[in-house]
C-alpha cells in the first residue's frame, strides 16, 4: 500500500512522521560535463537520513500529551486530557483536540495500548480494529490500577478451559496451583535480595549479611509451603496466607534497609498510600496487572475465578494470582533500580506527577520487553507472562501434570 502524499515513511524508526502537507514538484537536478563523454549529466544529490528517535522512551507531543512505547511498539502509553485516537488506514493516530495529528503507530506493531489518564477518546473504528487484531486497550487510574479493558469476546472463547478452572476450585489442582504461587513467589523475593545484595558485599558487609541472612529465611519458608498437604486450596488456603504473610514482612523489612535513606517508604502500603516507593510501587503493579490480565483473557481463563486469592465481587482474583510470580523481577527490580540511581520522584497531593509516571512507566515497558532465560530459551518477559497463563490453562485442563512457576535469574 503506498502512504498518502502527505506522509513521509522514515525508514530508521518504527513509526510514521505526519509531515506539512506539501505541493509534489520534481525540481530540475543541477548539471554537470561527463569528462569522458562530453554529454551534461545530473548531478546526484545526497540527502541525509534522518536521525533515528531512540526507542523505549517517553515522547512528548504536546503540551499535556506524551506517549511512553516500547522498543517495538508492541505496548503504548498515552495520556493526556483532550487527545483523542482514531484510525486512519492501517495505522493508529493520536490528535490533539484541535484535530491535528500528533503521532501515528502501524497496526501491526502493537499488542496493547495502555490510557494513562483521563479525558482520553476513541474512535469506534479504532476500537473495531483493534478488537479485530486481538489488540487490547487498557485503562489505569491515576494511582496505577487497571479499572476496564477492551478486548475482542472471541479471543477467549474457550468454554473447556473455563469448566476446568471452575472444577479445579474443589480438587487438588486449585491446591498445588496455589502452592505453586507463594513458593516462586518467595524464590523471586530470595532471588531479588540476592540481586542487590550482591552490590553491597564490598561497599556494605554488615547489611549483606542481614539481606542474605533474610533470604535464607525466605528459602525455609519456601520449603514450608511445599509441605502443606491438603485436599483442595479451601482447606490450606489460610496457612498458606500465612506464610505469604510471614514473607512479605521480612522481605519488605530488607528492602527498606536497601533503601536506606534515598527515598521514603515506612513499610508496605497498597492503597491510598501517600510516601514516594509505595506509589511507584502500586503504579507499576497496575501496569503489570494489565499485562497479566490480558493474558489470562487471552489463554481462555476466566480473571475473576481465582484460587490462592479468594473471589470477591470486581476482584480479579485469578490475574492477582497470576501476577504473584511476576512482581519482583519486574516491578520491584524496576522500583530500587530507579530509586538506587537516583531518579527524581516528585510528588503533588500525595500522588505521582506525570513526569514521573511516565519516567518510571518507560523504564517498566522496557523490563517487560527485556529477555529472560524460560525453558531452555530466552524471551522477552511479556512473551513469557502470556506463556505462563497458557501452561496454566493448560494444566487446569489436565494436559500437563503439574504447574511451574517464573524464576527470576539473579
Amino acid at each position: 500500500m503506498n502512504p498518502e502524499p502527505d506522509l513521509v515513511r522514515q525508514d530508521t524508526a518504527e513509526e510514521y512522521q505526519v509531515q506539512p502537507t506539501l505541493e509534489v514538484v520534481n525540481p530540475e537536478l543541477p548539471l554537470q560535463v561527463n569528462l569522458f563523454t562530453g554529454a551534461a549529466e545530473p548531478l546526484k544529490v545526497q540527502v541525509p537520513e534522518p536521525p533515528p528517535e531512540s526507542e523505549g522512551e517517553e515522547v512528548e507531543l504536546d503540551e499535556g500529551i506524551s506517549v511512553v512505547k516500547s522498543e517495538n511498539l508492541s505496548q503504548v502509553i498515552v495520556s493526556g486530557r483532550g487527545c483523542f485516537l482514531s484510525k486512519k488506514s492501517e495505522r493508529m493516530l493520536v490528535k490533539r483536540p484541535d484535530g491535528k495529528v500528533l503521532y501515528q503507530f502501524p497496526m501491526f506493531r502493537l499488542s496493547e495500548v495502555i490510557v494513562n489518564s483521563r479525558g482520553v477518546g476513541f474512535s469506534s473504528d479504532l476500537i473495531e480494529e483493534l478488537c479485530e487484531r486481538g489488540i487490547r486497550i487498557s485503562f489505569l487510574s491515576s494511582g496505577g490500577r487497571p479499572y476496564a479493558m477492551l478486548t475482542s469476546p472471541m479471543l477467549n472463547a474457550v468454554v473447556s478451559t473455563r469448566r476446568a478452572q471452575l472444577e479445579a476450585l474443589n480438587d487438588v489442582r486449585g491446591l498445588e496451583f496455589s502452592k505453586a504461587i507463594v513458593r516462586g513467589k518467595l524464590r523471586n523475593q530470595a532471588a531479588l535480595l540476592h540481586y542487590f545484595g550482591k552490590y553491597l558485599k564490598q561497599a556494605n558487609a554488615e547489611l549483606y549479611e542481614k539481606i542474605a541472612e533474610v533470604a535464607s529465611e525466605l528459602h525455609h519458608l519456601q520449603q514450608a509451603a511445599a509441605r502443606i498437604q491438603g485436599k483442595r486450596i479451601e482447606d490450606v488456603r489460610h496457612a498458606l496466607m500465612g506464610i505469604e504473610g510471614v514473607s512479605g514482612r521480612i522481605y519488605w523489612e530488607a528492602v527498606q534497609q536497601i533503601l536506606h535513606d534515598k527515598v521514603t517508604f515506612l513499610g508496605r502500603v497498597t492503597r491510598g498510600a501517600c510516601d514516594e516507593f509505595n506509589s511507584l510501587l502500586n503504579y507499576g503493579y497496575g501496569i503489570l496487572y494489565a499485562q497479566v490480565w490480558g493474558a489470562v483473557l487471552n489463554a481462555g481463563l476466566e480473571p475473576f475465578a481465582g484460587f490462592l486469592h479468594v473471589d470477591r465481587p470486581g476482584k480479579p482474583s485469578l490475574v492477582l494470582d497470576l501476577v504473584e510470580e511476576f512482581r519482583q523481577p519486574v516491578v520491584d527490580r524496576v522500583a530500587l533500580a530507579f530509586v538506587n540511581l537516583g531518579t527524581p520522584i516528585q510528588m503533588q497531593n500525595g500522588m505521582l506527577v506525570a513526569e514521573t509516571k511516565s519516567a518510571f512507566a518507560e523504564k517498566i515497558m522496557v523490563r517487560l520487553t527485556t529477555p529472560e532465560p524460560y525453558q531452555g530459551k530466552h524471551f522477552q518477559i511479556r512473551s513469557i507472562i502470556q506463556q505462563q497463563a497458557r501452561r496454566l490453562a493448560s494444566f487446569l485442563r489436565g494436559d500437563s501434570s503439574k504447574y511451574s512457576t517464573f524464576a527470576f535469574k539473579w
